[in-house]
């Protein structure tokens, strides 16, 4: 399925959910926000949301320093 990734095209299987894109992205254990079609998607709820074609995607990263 075709999805928009921070502006980006990309493609996952079928199926896939939020936590899969992340470990598609390497960003396992990262800080993170995501947005799925301009609603934030909660970290207890990143493994069970599944992704439809189409979907548009903002992947946010903390970064922490001084």
């Amino acid at each position: 399925m075709k999805l928009t990734v921070n502006g980006e095209p990309m493609a996952l299987p079928a199926g896939a959910t939020v936590g899969a894109l992340i470990e598609h992205l390497g960003l396992v254990g990262k800080r993170l926000a995501i947005e799925l079609n301009e609603d934030i998607v909660p970290l207890s709820q990143h493994a069970d949301t599944a992704l439809a074609e189409g979907d548009q995607i903002e992947v946010v990263r903390a970064i922490g320093g001084g």
